[in-house]
Parts: structure tokens; sequence; C-alpha cells
């Protein structure tokens, strides 16, 4: 997974609440292979009509290969599919912020490098209201410091601190383990010589 520490980028402002994982991406595409990429196919159903392409700010050419998403609350609620976070991520998107998310999207966000992070309801509007999100001007987001910048406005965000050390790495779950080998073998050590009757013989 590639590391997470900034990313500056223009983004993309959906001022909708209760975007639900099945409007990310609907059910019907997730039977093509994920080799094939499902950016395309991202709110695939809120973009196009039966008499085709419809208006939205994902297409808007003043966003063009944006890695933020702006929205409102219950970002990603609704099913597990973890092809949701697969369409954000094969889109380009890196972050979305947002006032609240799914608890299981959240999960799934960080486990493919994609970052949630958690605005609260006042600073969410103010984003989405952001002269610099009309101009489609760049905004930075600092996960070290845990801070949004948008032309002059300065915003928190937060997120669960094991979720931002993962991201700072790189790391899963194992990565996570791993880190801490050496404090592992020192407990083994230990637990070695004050319980010897315990290690398995042969």
């Amino acid at each position: 997974m590639t590391p997470l520490t900034t990313v500056e980028s223009p983004a993309v402002v959906l001022p909708m609440a209760g975007i639900d994982t099945d409007q990310l991406i609907p059910a019907r595409f997730m039977r093509r292979s994920r080799a094939e990429g499902y950016g395309p196919y991202l709110l695939h159903d809120l973009r196009n009509g039966p008499d085709g392409p419809r208006s939205n700010p994902l297409d808007d050419p003043a966003v063009a290969g944006s890695q933020v998403m702006i929205a409102r609350r219950n970002f990603g609620c609704g099913s597990s599919r973890e092809a949701a976070v697969y369409a954000l991520a094969d889109f380009g998107i890196r972050c979305v912020i947002a006032p609240s998310f799914g608890d299981i999207f959240s999960q799934n966000a960080v486990k493919n490098g994609l970052l949630p992070a958690i605005v609260s309801e006042e600073d969410a509007e103010a984003l989405i209201a952001a002269e610099a999100m009309r101009r489609g001007q760049p905004l930075r987001i600092d996960l070290a410091a845990q801070q949004i910048v948008a032309g002059n406005l300065v915003v928190p965000f937060s997120i669960d601190p094991v979720w931002k050390t993962q991201l700072l790495n790189g790391w899963d779950e194992i990565d996570m383990t791993l880190a801490e080998a050496p404090a592992i073998a020192k407990f083994r050590e230990r637990d070695q010589a004050t319980r010897p009757w315990a290690v398995p013989q042969g």
C-alpha cells in the first residue's frame, strides 16, 4: 500500500448526505474483474440517466484528476461492499472528507490506502461553500497534522490513531504486527524463562 502523508489536489464537491455504497458503485458492475478497473463506474447512476450523461461534479473539467472528495454526513453507508472503495481508488480519489462515514466503509477505505477524514458539520459546509472549491483551486491535506487547508480556510479533521499510523506508513494489519517484532521477541524470551514448561518440546 502506498503511504499517504499529504494530498494536494482540487476537490470534487458532492453536497449530498447519505451517499451509500450502491450509489458509489451499482451492484451490476461488480460482476466485472477488478483488473479492468472500477473507476469508470463510480457514481454511475448519478452521472448517467436513461437519456445519457447527467451533469455531475465528478465530470467537471475544473476538477479533472482530483484526488479529494467532499460530501455531507453518512458517506459510504449501506452494504459492506469493498468495491465501493475500489471505485473511488481506481478513479484516483485518495481522501474523502465528510462529517461521518459508514463504519465498514471506513475500515475498507484504510485497507486500500484511502483517507476517511472526519470534519464537523460546520466545517464540511464551510469547505463546500469555500471560494477555493468554486474555482477548482487545490486544497492541501496534511495527515500528520490532521489539517485541511483550502485557501484561507484551515480545518482540522479526526481519524482513528491506528488507521493514521497505517496510512502514514502504508501498512496493513500484518505490517502493524511486524512493526512490533522486537517487543514480541522480548516477550517470548521472558515468557520462556518464567514458564519453560509451557514451551512445546520436540
